[in-house]
């Protein structure tokens, strides 16, 4: 562990000249790395400011730890994928595409693999790769990374930012300063809303930060005897208050003690959260692939097959293990009743329950536990073309501090990356 104020590498700063910038990046993450690497391959002389203990904390966990890199897909695929303030993105999107970014990591020694629904992971399935990286990128191109080095707040003078103060109220002077400092999901990695607040001093726009990607929880209480299971390849619809279709997704779903997580929830949620994800009706086709008709002939035959097997267990060639008591309770026919003798109408029953799972909403988990953050500097104060503010001149924002973020598959990670990169080209 590194003492406080101590650089991750060590070695001073060449003497400053007044071609090359005195540089700070405040965030040691993905977007404050990527950004310190760019700043310090022109030729600045660049600081970057981990409060934590080393570089990449959050990265380390994300895509549970096998992290997520990007999404290689199309400019339009992308901003699709984007709901939160995507075309402010089109500009650095633009400059540094998915393939870009592939090609970014790999030249740095960390071979790529794309998986289902075009995520790229590292081939060693190991975040650590990927923080390496960037470090060494950092660190290669000149850059200096300081852990346990807390920032207070930016500071300006006449228009145009003056330095940093740091947490023991000393002041250093910068030319241009990089806020990324993230959002206020996973606080123990260090991500507390610092950047908020040093924005707000600062006099621009923060859109007050709420979780998204969050799993949810249910009123049901089922889930708690279900927790664990994965429901792979089902469809998802959520019904509003007034009974209309609010998102609908097709893929796989976790269910945990407190409610339902997985990919098709975490993306759902991000269009839920402007009602406090109050009021919503989940519903779970289990068996998407098949019409109710189909699904009722599919039914008819293993009951003609097994006519005196119990209806519990004739389920196990319908559901996961984990599902059959629930799908028992929900469709009210006794577990132990032979086959032979369950009526159409209770027939009917369970294909009713099969193809429309039901669950009711009753809230997001902690924003403590969402994977990003919606909110953050409003993207009115911010150059789109180089991440600057337009309200403080040399100050930059990148990554999740910013309002934009997007949907699971590798598309948030894409905007830590652009970003970063954006601010890191465009200082000086």
């Amino acid at each position: 562990m590194t003492e406080p104020g101590t650089p991750f590498r060590d070695g001073p700063h060449p003497a400053s000249d007044p071609v090359r910038k005195k540089v700070a990046v405040i965030g040691a993450g993905a977007a404050g790395l990527m950004a310190a690497g760019c700043a310090a391959a022109n030729g600045h002389l660049v600081t970057v400011l981990e409060k934590g203990r080393r570089p990449g904390q959050k990265l380390l966990i994300t895509g549970k730890g096998r992290c997520n890199v990007t999404n290689r897909c199309d400019t339009d695929t992308f901003m699709a994928n984007v709901p939160g303030n995507g075309r402010f993105l089109y500009s650095c999107y633009g400059k540094f595409p998915a393939d870009a970014i592939m090609a970014f990591f790999e030249d740095l020694g960390v071979p790529l693999k794309v998986e289902r629904g075009n995520r790229v992971f590292p081939e060693s399935d190991r975040a650590s790769d990927i923080v390496g990286a960037l470090v060494r990128h950092a660190e290669s191109s000149g850059a200096v990374i300081h852990c346990n080095r807390a920032v207070k707040g930016v500071e300006s003078e006449d228009g145009r930012v003056a330095g940093i103060r740091y947490r023991d109220d000393r002041f250093e002077a910068f030319d241009d300063v990089i806020v990324a400092t993230g959002g206020i999901s996973y606080p123990a990695t260090g991500s507390t809303g610092d950047g908020y607040l040093f924005a707000a001093a600062t006099g621009h726009t923060v859109q007050p930060p709420k979780p998204s990607l969050v799993p949810l929880e249910t009123v049901e209480e089922w889930v708690e005897e279900a927790s664990g299971l994965t429901l792979k390849n089902i469809s998802v619809r959520f019904e509003d208050s007034k009974g209309k279709t609010a998102y609908t997704e097709f893929g796989d779903l976790l269910i945990a003690h407190f409610g339902v997580s997985g990919p098709v929830i975490l993306s759902a949620s991000r269009h839920l959260h402007k009602d406090n994800f109050k009021g919503y009706k989940l519903h779970v086709d289990l068996k998407p692939a098949l019409d109710a008709e189909t699904l009722d002939r599919r039914v008819q035959r293993d009951f003609n097959e097994f006519p005196n097997r119990a209806y519990r267990n004739i389920l196990t060639g319908l559901l996961p293990a984990g599902l059959i008591p629930v799908l028992v309770k929900e469709t009210g026919i006794p577990g132990d009743k032979p086959v032979h003798q369950i009526t159409k109408a209770e027939r009917a029953l369970l294909v009713s329950g099969l193809k429309d799972l039901v669950l009711t909403i009753k809230g997001a988990r902690p924003v403590e536990e969402a994977i990003v953050t919606a909110g953050g500097v409003s993207v009115k104060d911010v150059n789109p073309a180089t991440m600057e503010s337009k309200k403080v001149a040399g100050l930059y924002f990148a990554g999740e501090v910013l309002d934009v973020d997007a949907y699971t598959g590798g598309y948030n990670l894409t905007i830590a990356f652009v970003t970063g990169r954006c601010a890191g080209m465009s200082v000086g």
